[in-house]
């Protein structure tokens, strides 16, 4: 039986970057995430947010809304954000 070894320093993790799949002149989206593949990206200072379903990817002016994250969705044509003004259905933003 060997005696026991000193366990190695633990690594600091590495963290991949996302695909980035939006314009670069948008810069770093501030809401990123995905769900029932329909990929979204926000961006605060250009009140945009971009959905991409496979290679389509469409803009939408997302006005006063603030958004942060998706809500469950069983219809991908109709995703629902979550704002700082409640739940959001892409719907009702006008598209770019």
């Amino acid at each position: 039986m060997e005696p026991l070894k000193p366990m190695k320093p633990m690594r600091p993790l590495q963290f991949s970057e996302p695909e980035r799949w939006w314009p670069e002149a948008l810069g770093t989206p501030s809401s990123l995430g995905s769900q029932n593949d329909v990929h979204y990206a926000y961006f605060r200072a250009a009140r945009r947010l971009l959905l991409r379903r496979g290679d389509e990817i469409t803009t939408y002016d997302a006005g006063d809304h603030d958004i942060y994250g998706v809500s469950q969705a069983s219809d991908t044509k109709h995703a629902k954000f979550v704002s700082n003004q409640g739940e959001v259905d892409i719907e009702s933003l006008r598209r770019v």
